[in-house]
């Protein structure tokens, strides 16, 4: 299926120079979004993950129908100040901007195989202070899983040592 005539690309949004990637029009449609959770559950299972850790807001439209699809644990990663209990906290830089991400202590346990599913990669920002999270628990990253790589706002080697798979690319 070609997912690209799904996604809406939206010039200069947040931020002037950004081209975003609106999700929506995918979720909008039943057979689009399904083969998205399909495809996506497929790597999980092939990862032997026990374990999807998904950022905020739009991962968590991909991973939560792929752990029931999958019948594995979700730990969500959020913004600071949403998570009401104890927290690992990373700092990291995105395409426009600074951001923090937080995810509950004792969430992810040790041994722990997870797979990381997030709509997009940018930067890499997002994802490298998911494995610093998830490292600093002593479980393992077992595969990361997007919708779309944006290949022009990052190195090739962004992601490299990790079982990456993403159901789309750009080049532009």
């Amino acid at each position: 299926m070609d997912l690209k005539k799904y996604i809406a690309r939206i010039k200069d949004f947040p931020a002037e120079g950004v081209d975003f990637k609106d999700v929506t029009p995918l979720l909008n449609d039943v057979e689009a979004y399904r083969y998205t959770i399909e495809e996506m559950s497929q790597f999980v299972k092939a990862c032997g993950a026990t374990v999807i850790v998904a950022p905020e807001a739009r991962g968590f439209i991909f991973a939560a129908p792929v752990a029931v699809m999958t019948g594995t644990r979700l730990v969500l990663v959020r913004k600071p100040g949403k998570l009401p209990r104890k927290c690992h906290k990373v700092a990291y830089s995105l395409e426009y901007g600074n951001n923090t991400q937080e995810m509950h202590v004792g969430d992810v346990k040790e041994n722990d195989r997870v797979v990381i599913i997030d709509d997009v990669l940018a930067t890499g920002g997002t994802i490298k202070a998911i494995i610093e999270m998830i490292t600093r628990e002593k479980a393992t990253v077992e595969g990361i899983c997007f919708l779309a790589d944006l290949t022009y706002l990052h190195e090739p080697e962004v992601l490299e040592g990790y079982n990456v798979k993403s159901l789309l690319s750009y080049e532009d």
